[in-house]
């Protein structure tokens, strides 16, 4: 064997001489861009493989080359069998792809190759895999490429060879089922007749016996009825017709495998969908529904079945008539739907409602005919638990009903509220809830008022759904209905009142009437926001888009009003549920008369006002059936009001002694809307914020009064509107506080009342043994109780004392009997206490709650006022009584509802009030109070603890300074900048007030704990840059005299800003810049040349704020060639360089370089420093330092090392050098054998391509060598007996070991 010697490994090496390459397949001669194709075409990557197909067509199609064509087809077909799917995937796209180009290629020769590639005989076991896909992947590729039906023989072959690989099913499981499936429906009529159906004859025969072959016979009736007639039907089946009674247990049986079969994928088999619409066109519906569905396949267990019966279902709505909607709708499968509903509302269970919900959808949304969609809609709502509808009273898809379906739901919806029909319910009751089942007629009360409260609900979504498609007519229907059955029951039935047409079976109780009353005022808040509906709302709306009113522009409140107004005056067929006493009547009256005259002049001059007193009466006369006494007093109090704007408007004369002591016509007006806001109710929160917006010009000084004093933290407890100091009263406000929950909260109900409807019981007892552990801790802390308790014991010498030290004696029954009577009646007095402690304590909870709630809807008040008022005078004396409540907040308790309140304030105090758009710019009257306000604020802020107050107070001292600049001059003269100065400044005291920013600055920077920070100066230099250039000078000495390192980092941060300013630098242009600039460099010099040691984050903090505003200095002053001496930094970051290491923070060091590159001082490259073990020793001779400096490969993984070939015979080897680890003494070897022994648990692993162990040993195995030839040289691996043993033989290491030791 000849022997080639290797120069390129640095070393001699022995390898057998390579055959020649013979380049049969001309892989050698491909372009390498060509070759790249086919390897992104494997890659696990979409995106890649997609692309490179479309590469490979392009390049085809442009190189036309006839062997290129070749070698791609040989390639892809080579790949079909690849053992990654991914790889498998793209290679058969790109031969289907390919084949769909160039028609010109036979498909029948690529199916041979496909074959003898992929030949399916004669196969191992780990070979089945990869060539059943291979055959499988190349027919897939021949079916894409749309061709196949062009040549019915390829076809045909194609089929037969799907016919042979369906029987690894382990493999690829129905996919060649499938695929047949997907060729005939792709086939002629012709060629099914002619090729396919001889080949298909035993699949078509073994129909009833697998999902795949009924699959398979249910497409070809479907695609080919001409030719699988009742007769073929016979001779294949034995039944001209599918669905017969003798085939039930077979499709029974068919369908459970089906199901079984999707049972991770959690989908509908095809082969259930097929089987319905067979059953449909052979007209045995009603047998495949009730012996295969409801008897064979619903009778099992819940599962896999019930899930497909339930797919079935939803799938099934477009392929059935009306009739057949109800029977489907009305069986015992939707009843096992209803019941997996209730039972999977845990968060753990599979749910299939979503499902469900999809497949209505997309029924509802394809479907024209309102009779089905009624069908459909009216089946799914009958589904009850105990009366209680399973689907959400929510329901979007809703918003798919047409118009007319949706007219007839909603009668369908109002009938079952006044005749409810129990026994059309598909009603049903889970296990749990059978176990606590009651009698009979409280069960039926019961769930006539379940489904009432459904229904309420369902019908205000309607409403609320601004998706649904509705008219006008239905919204007031549903309102009309909604009310009149709030507040009013029918005695007779008229014509003029469609609600009185129809009468209640079953009386509304106390509970269902409650319901309708709080749906009434949430469907108020939803009509207050609806948009025009119907064709003319372009036309009431061309401007802007309304809300809350009709197409004629009333609004939807003034249309129940006069409703209501109707109804009050049928006393003869209507009666109200609390009738009106003649005042509270006399107040109606008063109240439409109010509104008439109101619109009357609205007509004539439509003005805020106008529309604000409407609506609140409006909202107050509406109210009158839900608080009658309370909105009496506010009808009349807005009737005054409303008469004094009047009068005001009519005289414009003097006011009397005792008009100017009467309170002005606003601030009664704030107090009613400060009354309304006490009560829980989103409609009127909603409300009283549009009628403030509205009388917002007229506000005046003690209307804010009145809104600030409700805010106040020091008259919390003084108001009397706020604090609730009557039990009843608070049971009342409690009472109406959980009425607005449902109407203010939309959410659904079914799913809490179905799960605590099962657990009421359980959660009562274990509130008992709360209780009671509760009693037992307080008896353990109370020491009244226990001193009681013993002189019940003494009394009754039940309790042994020091004296007595007999035990023996024992109370005799009587004693006994009233000594336990004692005890029980004190546990019972001190249970009665307790109970007493906690009802206060949680009549406290509930007062503060209200009043918090209460504070947050002033609020919107505050925030409207500043968001159209703000240039108005009056926000200059919010800013501290806001202030006050924000540093309030902030000591106050952690629980949400302060944290809502005071996220509230502090937001509208900094985003509306001081970082407004518009402020006010008029203070002349008011100077010296501003600048004393101004004075007191950052003051205060000074003395705070909390930075976080702190920081509002100094956005007020900033608000406040822009008040006092005014609208600053425009084009200001950069000729003068002391006279643009003068002029930019306003009405602002500039000596003043800059010294109270000079003490506030002296404080920061003197204070080791202060409450300011300097982003808050940084803040003043951004947004006062001009009046902020005063404070340059004092700001520069804290470079170096800040109190602590962190003051000087913000010293320099401050002053970066400053210096960067434009507007500064233009003020101080010239000799003032200069000189600025030569004395901040000077304090640079002196902070970065103190000799600090960089040993914490603070001093590093402090480094790169200096270095910062040293490189913006050196930079502004080289581009300006300012004569400014910048020497003496340069000395000093050259001696930083020097005493301290920059690695520790990157950012200081790459800021230290950029300022030293101005000076032309680059930075250094670092040359890495070698490793100890790299470092050549003297004993090392020059080939041992040539070997060590050998590439980067580890010993390990050297060529040599992993393929030895055999010493040739009557040749020596020329001696290699020893290793540094053999020569080096033995400390210094024992490095390099530990390095060695984790290198042997890695080449244990890496074998030989033969088979082969590695053959580089560690120095640990060494010793059993001999190190040392007879002339005393080291011997090489090469060299050792037993290396040709071990190569000979393949993975055995051990024999090999044994062959180096002898």
């Amino acid at each position: 064997m000849a022997v080639t010697v290797h120069e390129d490994m640095e070393g001699v090496e022995n390898e057998p001489v390579r055959p020649k390459v013979s380049d049969s397949k001309g892989i050698l001669k491909q372009n390498r861009e060509f070759l790249d194709f086919f390897w992104d075409i494997a890659k696990p990557e979409r995106d890649i493989r997609l692309k490179a197909i479309e590469g490979l067509i392009e390049y085809l199609k442009k190189t036309e080359k006839s062997d290129e064509l070749q070698y791609s087809l040989k390639r892809l077909v080579d790949g079909l069998s690849h053992s990654r799917e991914d790889a498998r995937t793209g290679y058969s796209l790109a031969l289907a792809q390919l084949l769909s180009v160039f028609e010109d290629i036979q498909l029948q020769t690529i199916l041979d190759q496909i074959k003898q590639k992929n030949n399916l005989q004669g196969l191992q076991k780990k070979q089945i895999r990869n060539v059943a896909f291979g055959n499988f992947f190349g027919v897939l590729a021949l079916s894409q490429s749309t061709r196949l039906s062009k040549e019915p023989q390829v076809l045909l072959e194609c089929v037969r060879l799907l016919q042979r690989i369906s029987q690894f099913s382990e493999h690829l499981r129905d996919l060649p089922r499938k695929t047949m499936v997907d060729l005939l429906a792709e086939t002629s009529q012709e060629v099914f007749e002619e090729m396919l159906l001889g080949a298909l004859q035993s699949d078509l025969t073994s129909a009833l016996s697998t999902p795949e072959h009924l699959e398979l016979l249910l497409v070809a009736m479907q695609k080919f009825p001409e030719v699988l007639k009742p007769k073929k039907l016979k001779k294949l089946l034995g039944s001209t017709t599918v669905i017969t009674e003798e085939n039930i247990p077979k499709l029974v049986d068919v369908l459970k495998t089906a199901a079984n079969s999707v049972r991770k994928e959690r989908l509908l088999p095809p082969v259930a969908i097929d089987l319905l619409e067979v059953s449909l066109r052979e007209d045995r519906f009603d047998l495949f529904w009730n012996d295969i569905i409801l008897k064979g396949l619903m009778n099992e267990q819940p599962g896999p079945l019930h899930y497909m019966c339930f797919r079935l279902v939803g799938s099934a709505l477009t392929h059935l008539s009306v009739a057949q909607l109800r029977q489907v709708l009305s069986s015992e499968v939707m009843r096992h739907y209803g019941e997996h509903v209730v039972v999977a509302q845990q968060p753990d269970r599979f749910k299939i409602a979503p499902e469900m919900d999809v497949y209505v959808k997309q029924f509802l949304q394809g479907c024209a005919d309102p009779d089905k969609q009624l069908a459909v809609m009216v089946g799914f709502t009958q589904l009850t638990n105990q009366g209680y509808p399973v689907i959400p009273s929510f329901w979007k898809v809703v918003e798919c009903l047409q118009p007319a379906a949706l007219e007839r739901y909603v009668d369908w919806l109002k009938s079952m509220f006044l005749q409810p029909q129990l026994e059309n319910l598909l009603d049903f009751t889970t296990r749990r809830q059978r176990e606590n089942q009651e009698a009979s007629a409280k069960k039926s009360d019961e769930s006539v008022l379940r489904l009432r409260k459904w229904i309420l609900p369902r019908l205000t979504s309607i409403v609320e759904n601004h998706q649904v498609k509705k008219e006008e007519d239905l919204v007031m229907d549903i309102a009309r209905f909604i009310f009149f059955h709030a507040f009013f029951t029918a005695k007779k039935s008229t014509p003029d009142i469609p609600e009185t047409e129809v009468m209640l079976s079953v009386a509304l109780d106390g509970k269902t009437r409650a319901v309708v009353f709080s749906s009434f005022f949430g469907l108020l808040q939803h009509l207050n926001h609806l948009p025009v509906q119907g064709e003319s709302s372009e036309e009431a709306a061309p401007k802007k888009l309304l809300h809350g009113v009709t197409a004629d522009g009333s609004s939807w409140l003034y249309c129940l009003v006069q409703y209501g107004d109707v109804l009050l005056s049928q006393n003869k067929y209507v009666q109200c549920v609390q009738p009106f006493s003649a005042e509270q009547k006399s107040s109606w009256d008063g109240m439409i008369k109010s509104v008439e005259s109101l619109q009357k002049k609205a007509k004539k001059s439509a003005t805020p006002e106008v529309s604000a007193f409407q609506l609140l009466f409006l909202l107050v006369g509406i109210n009158l059936f839900k608080a009658p006494e309370e909105s009496v007093d506010l009808i009349q109090d807005i009737q005054s009001c409303m008469e004094k704007v009047n009068a005001r408007k009519s005289k414009r004369k003097k006011k009397t002694a005792e008009e100017e002591e009467e309170p002005h016509w606003v601030e009664v007006l704030v107090e009613i809307l400060l009354s309304l806001l006490s009560q829980p109710s989103r409609l009127i929160r909603q409300v009283c914020k549009t009628v403030f917006g509205r009388i917002c010009p007229h506000v005046n000084q003690g209307a804010i009064t009145a809104i600030l004093d409700v805010l106040d933290p020091s008259k919390e407890t003084e108001d009397g509107a706020l604090v609730v100091t009557d039990e009843k009263e608070t049971d009342n406000r409690t009472k109406r506080k959980n009425e607005s929950d449902d109407e203010e909260d939309d959410e659904d109900e079914a799913t809490d009342q179905k799960v605590k409807g099962d657990e009421e019981d359980e959660e009562e007892e274990e509130s008992d043994s709360d209780d009671d552990d509760n009693i037992n801790d307080d008896e353990e802390v109370d020491p009244n109780f226990r001193l009681e308790l013993m002189k019940v014991l003494q009394g009754q010498n039940a309790m042994a004392t020091e004296t007595d030290k007999s035990d023996d004696e024992e109370l005799d029954d009587d004693a006994m009997m009233k000594l336990d009577g004692s005890i029980a009646s004190l546990f019972a007095e001190h249970k009665k206490r307790i109970q007493a402690k906690k009802d206060e304590r949680e009549k406290l909870r509930k007062e503060k709650a209200l009043i918090r709630d209460f504070k947050i809807k002033v609020l919107d008040l505050v925030e409207v006022f500043l968001d159209k008022q703000s240039a108005n005078p009056l926000v200059l004396g919010m800013i501290e009584p806001l202030l006050t409540v924000i540093e309030s907040g902030m000591s106050s308790g952690k629980e949400q509802q302060e944290v809502d309140f005071l996220r509230k304030a502090a937001d509208i105090f900094k985003n509306t009030l001081c970082r407004g758009k518009q402020y006010c710019k008029n203070v002349d009257d008011r100077k010296a109070e501003l600048h004393d306000l101004l004075e007191r604020l950052l003051t205060r802020a000074q003395k705070l603890s909390d930075s976080a107050v702190a920081l509002y107070y100094f956005s007020a001292a900033l608000y406040m300074v822009k008040v006092l600049r005014g609208v600053p001059p425009e084009g200001g003269n950069k000729q003068e900048p002391a006279e643009s100065k003068g002029k930019a400044m306003g009405n602002l005291d500039v000596e003043r007030v800059t010294g109270l920013f000079r003490e506030a600055l002296v404080s920061f920077m003197t204070r080791r704990k202060s409450p300011l920070t300097g982003a808050m100066f940084i803040d003043l230099f951004n947004r006062l840059p001009i009046f902020s250039s005063n404070l340059l000078d004092t700001l520069m000495e804290y470079i170096t005299g800040g109190v602590r390192e962190h003051q000087q980092a913000q010293a320099c941060a401050i002053m970066l800003r400053g210096v960067q300013s434009r507007e500064i630098q233009q003020l101080l242009a010239g000799p003032r810049w200069t000189e600025l600039c030569q004395k901040t460099m000077e304090k640079l010099t002196e902070s970065l040349g103190q000799g600090l040691e960089v040993k914490n984050k603070i001093v590093q903090e402090k480094v790169i704020k200096a270095l910062e505003l040293s490189l913006f200095l050196v930079k502004n002053i080289r581009n300006q060639k300012l004569e400014v001496n910048t020497d003496p930094i340069q000395v000093a970051l050259q001696s930083m360089s020097e005493n301290h290491d920059f690695h520790k923070s990157g950012q200081m060091e790459d800021l230290y370089w950029s300022v030293m590159k101005l000076f032309g001082v680059q930075k250094p490259k670092i040359v890495k420093a070698k490793k100890a073990d790299e470092v050549p020793s003297a004993e090392q001779t020059p080939e041992t330092e040539a070997k060590k400096k050998k590439g980067f490969l580890p010993e390990s993984k050297k060529r040599k090392n992993r393929k030895m070939p055999a010493v040739v015979e009557g040749k020596d080897a020329a001696p290699q050098p020893s290793k540094p680890a053999t020569e080096a003494p033995g400390g210094e070897g024992e490095p390099v054998k530990k390095k060695n022994k984790k290198n042997k648990k890695k080449n244990k692993k890496r074998k030989h391509p033969e088979g082969e162990a590695a053959s580089d040993q560690s120095p640990a195995k060494k010793p059993k060598m001999p190190n040392q030839s007879p002339a005393g040289k080291p011997k090489t691996e090469d060299q050792l007996p037993g290396k040709k043993e071990k190569t000979k033989q393949k993975g055995n290491k051990k024999k090999g070991n044994k062959g180096a030791g002898e």
